[in-house]
Protein backbone atom coordinates (compact mmCIF):
# COMPACT_ATOMS: atom_id res chain seq x y z
CA UNK A 1 0.00 0.00 0.00
CA UNK A 2 1.08 3.44 -0.98
CA UNK A 3 0.58 6.79 0.20
CA UNK A 4 -0.25 7.75 -3.14
CA UNK A 5 -3.58 5.39 -3.39
CA UNK A 6 -7.19 5.20 -3.45
CA UNK A 7 -7.43 2.97 -0.58
CA UNK A 8 -4.80 4.86 1.46
CA UNK A 9 -6.27 7.67 1.18
CA UNK A 10 -9.78 6.99 1.69
CA UNK A 11 -10.25 3.92 3.17
CA UNK A 12 -6.90 3.07 5.44
CA UNK A 13 -6.25 6.55 6.84
CA UNK A 14 -9.52 7.32 7.83
CA UNK A 15 -10.50 3.68 9.77
CA UNK A 16 -6.67 4.29 11.46
CA UNK A 17 -7.45 7.72 12.63
CA UNK A 18 -10.68 7.08 13.66
CA UNK A 19 -9.46 4.23 15.80
CA UNK A 20 -6.76 5.52 16.69
CA UNK A 21 -8.16 8.69 18.08
CA UNK A 22 -11.33 6.55 19.73
CA UNK A 23 -9.59 4.28 22.22
CA UNK A 24 -8.23 5.76 25.41
CA UNK A 25 -5.00 7.38 25.50
CA UNK A 26 -3.16 4.61 26.99
CA UNK A 27 -4.07 2.11 24.13
CA UNK A 28 -2.81 4.28 20.95
CA UNK A 29 0.41 2.60 20.40
CA UNK A 30 -1.22 -0.12 20.64
CA UNK A 31 -3.38 0.63 18.21
CA UNK A 32 -0.69 2.15 15.98
CA UNK A 33 1.48 -1.15 16.06
CA UNK A 34 -1.13 -2.61 15.34
CA UNK A 35 -2.39 -0.96 11.91
CA UNK A 36 1.42 -0.37 10.88
CA UNK A 37 1.84 -4.22 10.93
CA UNK A 38 -1.39 -4.30 8.76
CA UNK A 39 -0.38 -1.65 6.71
CA UNK A 40 3.08 -3.69 6.15
CA UNK A 41 1.27 -7.04 5.75
CA UNK A 42 -0.78 -5.66 3.19
CA UNK A 43 2.12 -6.16 0.00
CA UNK A 44 3.60 -9.29 1.56
CA UNK A 45 2.30 -10.81 5.11
CA UNK A 46 5.19 -13.78 5.26
CA UNK A 47 7.40 -10.56 5.88
CA UNK A 48 5.94 -9.36 9.10
CA UNK A 49 7.06 -12.55 11.47
CA UNK A 50 10.78 -10.78 9.83
CA UNK A 51 9.65 -7.83 11.16
CA UNK A 52 8.44 -8.97 14.77
CA UNK A 53 11.43 -11.12 14.44
CA UNK A 54 13.52 -7.80 14.52
CA UNK A 55 11.40 -6.10 17.09
CA UNK A 56 11.80 -8.95 19.59
CA UNK A 57 15.33 -9.43 19.52
CA UNK A 58 16.50 -6.00 19.57
CA UNK A 59 13.84 -5.05 22.70
CA UNK A 60 15.21 -7.55 24.68
CA UNK A 61 19.19 -7.15 23.81
CA UNK A 62 17.96 -3.80 24.34
CA UNK A 63 17.45 -4.26 27.95
CA UNK A 64 20.09 -6.68 28.27
CA UNK A 65 22.42 -3.67 27.36
CA UNK A 66 20.47 -1.00 29.99
CA UNK A 67 20.53 -3.68 32.93
CA UNK A 68 24.76 -3.67 32.63
CA UNK A 69 25.77 -0.57 30.23
CA UNK A 70 26.54 0.55 34.51
CA UNK A 71 27.57 -2.13 36.43
CA UNK A 72 29.04 -4.52 33.78
CA UNK A 73 30.33 -2.55 30.42
CA UNK A 74 32.01 -5.51 29.07
CA UNK A 75 29.22 -7.81 29.02
CA UNK A 76 26.81 -4.90 28.29
CA UNK A 77 29.11 -4.53 24.78
CA UNK A 78 29.05 -8.25 23.87
CA UNK A 79 24.91 -7.87 24.23
CA UNK A 80 25.54 -4.76 21.76
CA UNK A 81 27.97 -6.62 19.34
CA UNK A 82 25.69 -9.56 18.86
CA UNK A 83 22.61 -7.52 18.72
CA UNK A 84 24.20 -5.69 15.85
CA UNK A 85 25.65 -8.58 14.06
CA UNK A 86 22.37 -10.00 14.24
CA UNK A 87 20.85 -6.96 12.54
CA UNK A 88 23.26 -7.28 10.01
CA UNK A 89 22.47 -10.80 9.78
CA UNK A 90 19.30 -10.23 8.63
CA UNK A 91 19.95 -7.09 6.36
CA UNK A 92 22.42 -8.80 4.60
CA UNK A 93 20.76 -12.40 4.07
CA UNK A 94 17.83 -11.14 2.50
CA UNK A 95 19.64 -8.16 0.71
CA UNK A 96 22.74 -9.40 -0.53
CA UNK A 97 22.66 -12.90 -0.32
CA UNK A 98 21.79 -13.31 -4.04
CA UNK A 99 24.08 -10.76 -5.19
CA UNK A 100 27.22 -12.14 -3.55
CA UNK A 101 26.08 -15.51 -5.27
CA UNK A 102 25.32 -14.22 -8.28
CA UNK A 103 28.66 -12.71 -8.42
CA UNK A 104 30.59 -15.70 -6.92
CA UNK A 105 28.78 -17.87 -9.14
CA UNK A 106 30.40 -15.34 -12.06
CA UNK A 107 34.16 -16.29 -11.27
CA UNK A 108 33.22 -19.56 -11.30
CA UNK A 109 32.78 -20.42 -7.52
CA UNK A 110 29.62 -21.85 -6.96
CA UNK A 111 29.30 -23.30 -3.04
CA UNK A 112 26.55 -21.54 -2.45
CA UNK A 113 23.87 -20.26 -4.60
CA UNK A 114 21.42 -17.66 -5.24
CA UNK A 115 17.58 -17.83 -3.20
CA UNK A 116 15.99 -15.32 -5.31
CA UNK A 117 14.07 -14.00 -2.21
CA UNK A 118 11.69 -10.96 -2.27
CA UNK A 119 13.13 -8.51 -0.82
CA UNK A 120 11.44 -6.93 2.34
CA UNK A 121 10.24 -3.77 1.77
CA UNK A 122 12.15 -0.77 4.22
CA UNK A 123 14.40 -3.60 4.93
CA UNK A 124 17.20 -0.79 5.12
CA UNK A 125 15.31 1.62 7.02
CA UNK A 126 13.79 -0.25 9.74
CA UNK A 127 17.28 -2.35 10.05
CA UNK A 128 19.20 0.95 10.17
CA UNK A 129 16.05 2.39 12.81
CA UNK A 130 16.26 -0.86 14.97
CA UNK A 131 20.41 -0.34 14.96
CA UNK A 132 20.45 2.50 16.38
CA UNK A 133 18.53 1.94 19.47
CA UNK A 134 21.08 -0.52 21.12
CA UNK A 135 24.12 1.78 20.67
CA UNK A 136 22.53 4.82 22.11
CA UNK A 137 21.65 2.25 24.71
CA UNK A 138 24.99 1.52 25.48
CA UNK A 139 26.20 5.10 24.56
CA UNK A 140 23.94 6.46 27.62
CA UNK A 141 22.46 8.31 24.91
CA UNK A 142 18.86 7.26 25.78
CA UNK A 143 17.00 5.09 28.42
CA UNK A 144 15.65 1.19 27.99
CA UNK A 145 11.98 1.18 26.66
CA UNK A 146 10.35 -0.55 29.07
CA UNK A 147 6.88 -1.40 26.92
CA UNK A 148 7.26 -4.29 23.92
CA UNK A 149 4.25 -2.50 22.29
CA UNK A 150 5.79 1.38 22.45
CA UNK A 151 8.88 -0.10 21.29
CA UNK A 152 6.75 -2.13 18.65
CA UNK A 153 4.88 1.05 17.59
CA UNK A 154 8.60 2.56 16.81
CA UNK A 155 9.66 0.39 14.57
CA UNK A 156 6.81 -0.49 12.91
CA UNK A 157 4.84 3.11 12.69
CA UNK A 158 3.65 3.33 9.34
CA UNK A 159 4.45 6.79 8.30
CA UNK A 160 7.68 6.15 8.36
CA UNK A 161 7.87 2.20 8.00
CA UNK A 162 8.74 1.64 4.12
CA UNK A 163 10.82 4.79 3.37
CA UNK A 164 12.26 7.34 6.19
CA UNK A 165 13.31 9.17 7.22
CA UNK A 166 15.28 7.29 9.68
CA UNK A 167 13.41 8.07 13.05
CA UNK A 168 16.31 7.31 15.92
CA UNK A 169 14.61 6.07 19.05
CA UNK A 170 16.12 8.85 20.94
CA UNK A 171 14.89 11.34 19.03
CA UNK A 172 11.09 10.22 19.74
CA UNK A 173 11.94 8.36 23.14
CA UNK A 174 9.67 10.79 25.27
CA UNK A 175 6.93 10.97 22.49
CA UNK A 176 6.41 7.54 22.56
CA UNK A 177 5.03 8.16 26.58
CA UNK A 178 4.35 11.16 27.16
CA UNK A 179 3.29 12.66 23.46
CA UNK A 180 -0.19 15.05 23.70
CA UNK A 181 -1.67 14.90 20.62
CA UNK A 182 -3.70 18.46 19.81
CA UNK A 183 -5.83 20.02 16.77
CA UNK A 184 -3.29 22.54 16.05
CA UNK A 185 -0.40 19.70 15.31
CA UNK A 186 -2.80 17.85 13.89
CA UNK A 187 -3.99 20.39 11.03
CA UNK A 188 -0.37 21.29 10.62
CA UNK A 189 -0.01 17.24 9.66
CA UNK A 190 -3.14 17.55 7.01
CA UNK A 191 -1.18 20.97 5.28
CA UNK A 192 2.37 18.99 5.09
CA UNK A 193 1.15 15.33 4.46
CA UNK A 194 -1.36 17.15 1.62
CA UNK A 195 1.70 19.22 0.35
CA UNK A 196 3.95 15.88 0.33
CA UNK A 197 1.38 14.40 -1.72
CA UNK A 198 0.83 17.15 -4.32
CA UNK A 199 5.02 16.72 -5.01
CA UNK A 200 4.42 13.12 -5.42
CA UNK A 201 1.38 12.61 -7.90
CA UNK A 202 1.48 16.10 -9.78
CA UNK A 203 5.39 16.57 -10.26
CA UNK A 204 7.24 13.16 -9.55
CA UNK A 205 4.78 11.19 -11.36
CA UNK A 206 4.58 13.35 -14.61
CA UNK A 207 8.34 14.21 -14.56
CA UNK A 208 8.78 10.53 -14.22
CA UNK A 209 6.53 9.19 -16.90
CA UNK A 210 8.89 11.81 -19.63
CA UNK A 211 11.73 10.31 -17.85
CA UNK A 212 10.29 6.86 -18.70
CA UNK A 213 9.26 7.30 -22.30
CA UNK A 214 13.04 9.02 -22.88
CA UNK A 215 15.05 6.09 -21.37
CA UNK A 216 12.78 3.27 -23.57
CA UNK A 217 13.64 5.12 -26.82
CA UNK A 218 15.73 3.25 -29.33
CA UNK A 219 19.51 4.85 -29.33
CA UNK A 220 18.87 5.83 -32.96
CA UNK A 221 15.78 7.77 -31.83
CA UNK A 222 17.96 9.42 -29.04
CA UNK A 223 19.44 12.83 -29.78
CA UNK A 224 21.62 14.40 -27.05
CA UNK A 225 18.93 17.24 -25.90
CA UNK A 226 16.49 14.32 -25.69
CA UNK A 227 18.83 12.76 -23.17
CA UNK A 228 19.41 15.81 -21.37
CA UNK A 229 15.40 16.47 -20.82
CA UNK A 230 15.15 12.61 -19.49
CA UNK A 231 18.23 12.92 -17.00
CA UNK A 232 16.73 16.30 -15.76
CA UNK A 233 12.98 14.40 -15.39
CA UNK A 234 14.73 11.72 -13.39
CA UNK A 235 16.64 14.48 -11.60
CA UNK A 236 13.19 16.28 -10.64
CA UNK A 237 11.33 12.49 -10.26
CA UNK A 238 13.42 11.33 -7.63
CA UNK A 239 13.86 14.36 -5.49
CA UNK A 240 9.71 15.12 -5.64
CA UNK A 241 9.34 11.37 -5.26
CA UNK A 242 11.49 10.85 -1.90
CA UNK A 243 10.92 14.66 -0.79
CA UNK A 244 7.52 14.21 -0.79
CA UNK A 245 7.12 10.91 0.81
CA UNK A 246 9.22 12.39 3.67
CA UNK A 247 6.83 15.31 3.64
CA UNK A 248 3.68 12.82 3.91
CA UNK A 249 5.38 10.81 6.73
CA UNK A 250 6.40 14.05 8.39
CA UNK A 251 2.58 15.32 8.42
CA UNK A 252 1.54 11.60 9.30
CA UNK A 253 3.37 11.49 12.34
CA UNK A 254 1.94 15.21 13.50
CA UNK A 255 -1.48 13.56 13.01
CA UNK A 256 -0.95 11.02 15.75
CA UNK A 257 1.10 13.36 17.56
CA UNK A 258 5.23 12.66 16.08
CA UNK A 259 7.48 15.09 15.28
CA UNK A 260 9.78 13.71 13.07
CA UNK A 261 13.07 15.31 11.90
CA UNK A 262 13.66 17.63 8.87
CA UNK A 263 14.80 14.65 5.80
CA UNK A 264 15.64 17.42 2.90
CA UNK A 265 16.40 21.00 2.84
CA UNK A 266 16.37 21.96 -0.70
CA UNK A 267 18.95 20.02 -2.25
CA UNK A 268 19.27 21.37 -5.54
CA UNK A 269 20.09 24.62 -4.51
CA UNK A 270 23.41 23.77 -3.16
CA UNK A 271 26.80 25.52 -4.71
CA UNK A 272 28.67 22.31 -3.90
CA UNK A 273 28.43 18.59 -3.27
CA UNK A 274 29.21 18.65 0.48
CA UNK A 275 26.26 21.43 0.35
CA UNK A 276 24.20 18.94 -1.36
CA UNK A 277 24.41 16.32 1.16
CA UNK A 278 24.08 18.55 3.98
CA UNK A 279 20.53 18.79 2.53
CA UNK A 280 19.87 15.67 0.72
CA UNK A 281 18.08 12.72 2.97
CA UNK A 282 19.94 13.99 5.79
CA UNK A 283 18.18 11.48 7.96
CA UNK A 284 20.86 8.87 6.58
CA UNK A 285 24.13 11.27 6.42
CA UNK A 286 23.28 11.85 10.43
CA UNK A 287 22.91 8.34 10.62
CA UNK A 288 26.29 6.67 9.10
CA UNK A 289 28.20 10.11 10.43
CA UNK A 290 26.82 9.01 14.17
CA UNK A 291 27.53 5.06 13.76
CA UNK A 292 30.05 4.88 10.93
CA UNK A 293 32.18 8.12 10.90
CA UNK A 294 32.78 9.00 13.83
CA UNK A 295 33.11 6.04 16.02
CA UNK A 296 35.80 5.32 12.76
CA UNK A 297 37.41 8.17 14.15
CA UNK A 298 35.87 10.84 12.01
CA UNK A 299 38.75 13.55 10.97
CA UNK A 300 40.68 13.11 14.95
CA UNK A 301 43.33 10.54 13.89
CA UNK A 302 45.22 12.49 10.47
CA UNK A 303 44.39 13.40 6.93
CA UNK A 304 44.74 9.53 5.67
CA UNK A 305 42.41 8.06 8.24
CA UNK A 306 40.18 10.49 7.22
CA UNK A 307 40.19 9.59 4.27
CA UNK A 308 39.86 5.77 4.96
CA UNK A 309 36.74 6.66 7.13
CA UNK A 310 35.17 9.03 4.52
CA UNK A 311 35.41 6.12 1.69
CA UNK A 312 34.44 3.43 3.77
CA UNK A 313 31.34 5.82 4.44
CA UNK A 314 30.20 6.29 0.83
CA UNK A 315 31.17 2.69 0.04
CA UNK A 316 28.68 1.75 2.28
CA UNK A 317 26.13 4.21 1.64
CA UNK A 318 25.94 3.16 -2.20
CA UNK A 319 25.70 -0.14 -0.99
CA UNK A 320 23.04 0.30 1.44
CA UNK A 321 20.77 1.41 -1.25
CA UNK A 322 21.30 -1.58 -3.21
CA UNK A 323 23.09 -4.92 -4.14
CA UNK A 324 24.02 -3.81 -7.54
CA UNK A 325 27.37 -2.24 -8.28
CA UNK A 326 25.66 0.72 -10.01
CA UNK A 327 24.97 1.93 -6.00
CA UNK A 328 28.21 1.05 -5.20
CA UNK A 329 29.49 3.17 -8.01
CA UNK A 330 27.34 5.90 -7.13
CA UNK A 331 28.77 5.80 -3.81
CA UNK A 332 32.50 5.92 -4.56
CA UNK A 333 32.04 8.33 -6.93
CA UNK A 334 30.16 10.77 -4.49
CA UNK A 335 33.34 9.96 -1.94
CA UNK A 336 36.09 10.79 -4.83
CA UNK A 337 34.08 13.98 -5.46
CA UNK A 338 34.09 14.42 -1.65
CA UNK A 339 37.06 14.23 -0.80
CA UNK A 340 38.52 16.40 -4.08
CA UNK A 341 36.29 18.68 -2.61
CA UNK A 342 38.00 18.51 0.81
CA UNK A 343 41.35 18.83 -0.51
CA UNK A 344 40.90 20.99 -2.99
CA UNK A 345 38.07 22.17 -4.82
CA UNK A 346 35.64 23.79 -1.70
CA UNK A 347 38.32 26.77 -1.71
CA UNK A 348 37.82 27.46 -5.17
CA UNK A 349 34.39 27.14 -5.43
CA UNK A 350 34.35 29.48 -2.16
CA UNK A 351 36.10 32.52 -4.41
CA UNK A 352 33.76 31.63 -7.26
CA UNK A 353 30.76 33.28 -8.30
CA UNK A 354 27.64 31.17 -6.95
CA UNK A 355 25.95 30.12 -10.10
CA UNK A 356 29.61 28.49 -10.73
CA UNK A 357 29.20 25.77 -7.78
CA UNK A 358 25.70 25.51 -8.44
CA UNK A 359 25.99 24.76 -12.04
CA UNK A 360 28.85 22.16 -11.33
CA UNK A 361 26.97 20.99 -8.23
CA UNK A 362 23.72 19.91 -10.70
CA UNK A 363 25.89 18.41 -13.34
CA UNK A 364 27.93 15.96 -10.56
CA UNK A 365 24.14 15.00 -9.12
CA UNK A 366 22.87 14.55 -12.58
CA UNK A 367 26.19 12.46 -13.91
CA UNK A 368 25.81 10.59 -10.73
CA UNK A 369 21.42 10.04 -11.30
CA UNK A 370 22.34 8.30 -14.73
CA UNK A 371 24.28 5.78 -12.70
CA UNK A 372 22.22 5.44 -9.72
CA UNK A 373 18.95 4.70 -12.24
CA UNK A 374 20.75 1.80 -14.27
CA UNK A 375 21.61 -1.41 -12.99
CA UNK A 376 23.68 -2.60 -15.81
CA UNK A 377 26.92 -0.24 -16.15
CA UNK A 378 27.14 -0.44 -19.64
CA UNK A 379 24.11 1.11 -20.00
CA UNK A 380 24.61 3.96 -17.67
CA UNK A 381 28.02 4.71 -19.45
CA UNK A 382 26.53 4.78 -22.99
CA UNK A 383 23.94 7.62 -21.68
CA UNK A 384 26.50 9.72 -20.02
CA UNK A 385 27.89 9.36 -23.24
CA UNK A 386 24.60 10.69 -25.23
CA UNK A 387 24.81 13.73 -23.07
CA UNK A 388 28.31 14.66 -24.44
CA UNK A 389 27.50 14.10 -28.29
CA UNK A 390 27.52 10.46 -28.56
CA UNK A 391 24.06 10.10 -29.52
CA UNK A 392 22.48 9.61 -33.23
CA UNK A 393 21.69 13.59 -33.59
CA UNK A 394 22.05 16.68 -31.61
CA UNK A 395 18.53 17.36 -31.90
CA UNK A 396 15.44 15.73 -33.60
CA UNK A 397 11.80 16.16 -33.79
CA UNK A 398 11.31 13.77 -30.62
CA UNK A 399 13.78 16.11 -28.34
CA UNK A 400 11.85 18.88 -30.01
CA UNK A 401 8.37 17.08 -28.92
CA UNK A 402 9.52 16.67 -25.52
CA UNK A 403 11.04 19.97 -24.62
CA UNK A 404 7.56 21.49 -26.15
CA UNK A 405 5.35 19.16 -24.31
CA UNK A 406 6.80 19.17 -20.93
CA UNK A 407 8.35 23.05 -20.51
CA UNK A 408 5.87 23.98 -18.20
CA UNK A 409 6.60 21.09 -16.09
CA UNK A 410 10.40 21.70 -16.16
CA UNK A 411 9.74 24.78 -15.24
CA UNK A 412 7.15 24.19 -12.42
CA UNK A 413 9.81 21.53 -10.67
CA UNK A 414 12.54 23.53 -11.22
CA UNK A 415 10.88 26.73 -9.05
CA UNK A 416 9.62 23.76 -6.37
CA UNK A 417 12.94 22.87 -6.03
CA UNK A 418 13.95 26.48 -4.40
CA UNK A 419 12.21 27.91 -1.21
CA UNK A 420 10.85 30.94 -3.61
CA UNK A 421 7.27 29.95 -3.14
CA UNK A 422 7.87 29.68 0.79
CA UNK A 423 9.81 33.35 0.55
CA UNK A 424 6.74 34.51 -1.47
CA UNK A 425 4.51 33.11 0.99
CA UNK A 426 6.70 34.87 3.97
CA UNK A 427 5.76 38.05 2.84
CA UNK A 428 2.31 37.73 4.07
CA UNK A 429 0.96 37.10 7.66
CA UNK A 430 -0.26 33.96 9.15
CA UNK A 431 -3.32 35.78 9.57
CA UNK A 432 -3.78 36.56 5.82
CA UNK A 433 -3.29 33.50 4.95
CA UNK A 434 -5.17 31.07 7.32
CA UNK A 435 -8.06 31.43 5.89
CA UNK A 436 -6.72 29.84 2.30
CA UNK A 437 -5.19 26.97 3.57
CA UNK A 438 -8.46 24.57 3.84
CA UNK A 439 -8.98 25.59 0.53
CA UNK A 440 -5.82 24.62 -0.52
CA UNK A 441 -5.96 21.10 1.03
CA UNK A 442 -9.08 20.39 -0.31
CA UNK A 443 -7.95 22.05 -3.80
CA UNK A 444 -5.20 19.29 -3.46
CA UNK A 445 -6.38 16.47 -2.56
CA UNK A 446 -9.27 16.34 -4.91
CA UNK A 447 -6.35 17.50 -7.63
CA UNK A 448 -4.30 14.78 -6.30
CA UNK A 449 -7.24 12.22 -6.43
CA UNK A 450 -7.87 12.78 -10.05
CA UNK A 451 -4.57 12.63 -10.98
CA UNK A 452 -4.62 9.27 -9.36
CA UNK A 453 -7.44 8.05 -10.55
CA UNK A 454 -5.90 8.50 -14.06
CA UNK A 455 -2.77 7.30 -13.66
CA UNK A 456 -1.22 4.02 -14.90
CA UNK A 457 2.46 5.06 -13.69
CA UNK A 458 2.82 5.56 -9.67
CA UNK A 459 5.79 3.89 -8.46
CA UNK A 460 7.48 4.76 -5.15
CA UNK A 461 11.33 4.87 -6.14
CA UNK A 462 12.48 3.88 -2.33
CA UNK A 463 10.15 0.87 -1.55
CA UNK A 464 13.26 -0.82 -2.70
CA UNK A 465 15.49 0.16 -0.30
Amino acid sequence: MVFSSLTFLFAYLPAVLLSYYIVPRKWRNLVLLLVSLFFYGWGEPIYVLLMLASITFNFFFGKAIGKYRDSDREKAKKYLIACIVMNLLLLGFFKYWDFLAGNLNAIGLTFIKPLHLGLPIGISFYTFQTMSYPIDLYRHDTDPQKSYISFGAYVTMFPQLIAGPIVRYRDIAKMLDERKENIDQFYAGVLRFTAGLAKKVLLANSAGAVWESINALPAAETSVVSAWIGILCFTFQIYFDFSGYSDMAIGLGRMFGFEFLENFNYPYISSSITEFWRRWHMSLSYWFRDYVYIPLGGNRKGLQRQILNLMIVWLLTGFWHGASWNFVLWGVFYGIVLLFEKLFLLKVLKKAPKWIGHVYTMLVVMLAWVVFAHTDLSVALHYIGMLFGGAASFANGASLFYLRNNLVLLVVCAIACTPIAQKAGSLFSKEKLQPFYPVLVLAGLLICTAFIVDASYNPFLYFRF
